[in-house]
């Protein structure tokens, strides 16, 4: 006798579990505009490279003879499979069985692929759609128990492998934490939520009553909380970003970041760059658009783009190898550091240093924003945080200033230790404070005791002898600045910086320690 009866059963099993919660709620799935978790796990990956482990756990019943008599699938899917050709593990939460809700969860599942992830050494993927916890979990286990994930291995792998977290329908508690503590987080616009606790229970707790797309949309999270990164305007755009932004990155600390065919010319000059800073200061430009003219045409990806707007973040590519961009959106509070922009780009300095991405800061930075609300938001903390973390990184960094470079903010140009490789436009200025404001404040007793037309002539004297000195030019002259260039030959300059600084990152491997910062 052989053992089909049993491979057969193992057949039943895995076609029961594929049902899910039953046709019903597949059905109720679909009519709120959301595929099921095998849908989700099927559009994600390469075609047919799906690879289950743990199909046939759930929670059965038998007879007295201890045939199955029925079977609730565990409400997660995991296993492993391939994006882009490369392998990840991916660990989906299945709505259409008790709302995904950790209540009737088998965690052992889920955190496998977590452990999965981590041993083997491939990025994770996070499909989050749960209810959280449940009050039900005190009567099937007959006690309380303390607020905690068992073998939560969250912040080793956030320094051993990239992690995406994302969102796709009503994330709380649990959910919340699963989509959020990611290096890359999305969620679907109108159709996801992340929250600590839903409607009901911020109107048990504070009598407020609040829908669950104001409490936790996606305008909460990817432009103010900061929780979330970026926001999709469909499933499928979800998938779309996980995989790009997976695209950039090594499978783990121990490898560099790969390096993709590139037939745009390394030294490539845009005429449209000479002339896009204006001459008049208090004149903006589209600080997006130099980005598309210095780095690999098509390969500019934004994370982030919603929270702290006046710094943008960007991963990029020269000559096919991967790189962190940043620079500044003079759009938005004239490009000065607020709390929100610093914590973002000391966010992104931390993951490119991880994962060994190159950093190149394009500056345009008129300082630190000023006022109470900015001294109540802590925006001087944050620019002090932006400051270490430059410094305690190591990845090679290179800076080219293109415009303003001025006080606390200003310091977060480069790396101070070491070659700190700085290059300028001709329309770099820099200094602790700018000339417009900074005579007025140096000269005021002077200024004070002038009648108004007199006073508003020695203003513009003052002003004037002192941009004279604020040129760029008078800095190189020194060999304070390594050189000036011309801006259309940024692409070069930046793409020979990068074979020599290429090679180095093979002997950066491996997790980095980081001190203390403020």
């Amino acid at each position: 006798m052989n053992w089909q009866p049993e491979i057969d059963e193992i057949a039943r099993r895995r076609a029961i579990a594929v049902q899910l919660g039953g046709p019903e709620a597949i059905a109720r799935q679909h009519a709120s505009g959301r595929q099921t978790v095998r849908e989700r796990i099927d559009a994600l990956l390469d075609g047919g490279s799906f690879r289950e482990i743990g199909v046939l756990a759930g929670k059965a019943k038998y007879d007295a003879s201890g045939a199955l008599v029925s079977v609730i699938p565990a409400n997660s899917v995991i296993g492993t499979g391939r994006i882009n050709g490369r392998r990840v593990s991916v660990s989906g939460d299945d709505w259409t069985i008790r709302a995904g809700s950790s209540e009737a969860a088998i965690a052992e599942k889920w955190l496998y692929a977590e452990t999965y992830a981590l041993e083997m050494q491939i990025p994770l993927v996070r499909l989050v759609e749960t209810a959280g916890g449940s009050v039900r979990l005190l009567d099937q286990n007959a006690a309380a128990k303390l607020p905690c994930y068992p073998q939560w291995l969250g912040a080793q792998m956030l320094g051993t492998i990239p992690i995406v977290g994302i969102a796709l329908g009503p994330c709380a508690g649990l959910g919340a934490v699963k989509a959020g503590s990611a290096h890359f987080s999305v969620m679907v616009k109108d159709t996801a939520q992340v929250f600590a606790g839903g409607p009901p229970v911020v109107e048990r707790a504070m009598g407020l009553k609040v829908d669950k797309e104001e409490l936790g949309g996606w305008k909460m999270h990817t432009r103010h909380s900061g929780l979330i990164g970026n926001a999709a305007d469909s499933e499928e755009h979800a998938f779309t970003l996980a995989r790009r932004f997976l695209s950039y990155l090594p499978q783990n600390i121990h490898e560099v970041p790969p390096v993709i065919p590139c037939d745009d010319p390394p030294a490539r000059a845009e005429e449209d760059l000479l002339a896009i800073i204006p001459r008049d200061t208090r004149k903006i430009y589209k600080a997006r658009r130099i980005l598309e003219m210095v780095f690999d045409q098509g390969s500019v990806f934004e994370i982030n783009a919603g929270l702290g707007r006046s710094a943008i973040t960007a991963l990029a590519r020269l000559g096919g190898r991967p790189v962190g961009v940043i620079t500044s959106d003079p759009a938005q509070h004239g490009g000065a550091m607020t709390r929100a922009s610093a914590e973002k780009m000391e966010n992104f300095i931390d993951l490119c240093d991880t994962f060994h991405l190159p950093i190149i800061h394009l500056v345009d930075q008129p300082g630190t924003i000023v006022g109470p609300d900015a001294e109540r938001t802590g925006a001087v903390k944050g620019s002090l945080r932006v400051t270490l973390a430059i410094e305690q990184s190591r990845v090679p960094f290179c800076s080219v200033i293109i415009r303003r470079c001025f006080g606390l903010a200003g310091s977060t140009y480069n790396r101070v230790q070491g070659l700190n490789l700085t290059y300028a436009w001709p329309s770099g200025r820099w200094g602790s404070i700018p000339v417009a404001g900074g005579v007025e404040a140096a000269f005021k007793a002077e200024l004070d005791a002038l009648e108004p037309e007199a006073r508003s002539q020695r203003l513009a004297e003052l002003e004037a002898a002192m941009h004279l000195l604020e040129s760029p030019f008078l800095t190189a002259e020194r060999f304070r600045i390594p050189d000036i260039i011309d801006p259309r030959d940024t692409r070069r300059v930046l793409n020979e910086w990068l074979d020599d600084a290429w090679p180095l990152l093979a002997r950066q491997l491996g997790p980095k320690g980081r001190t203390y910062r403020v």
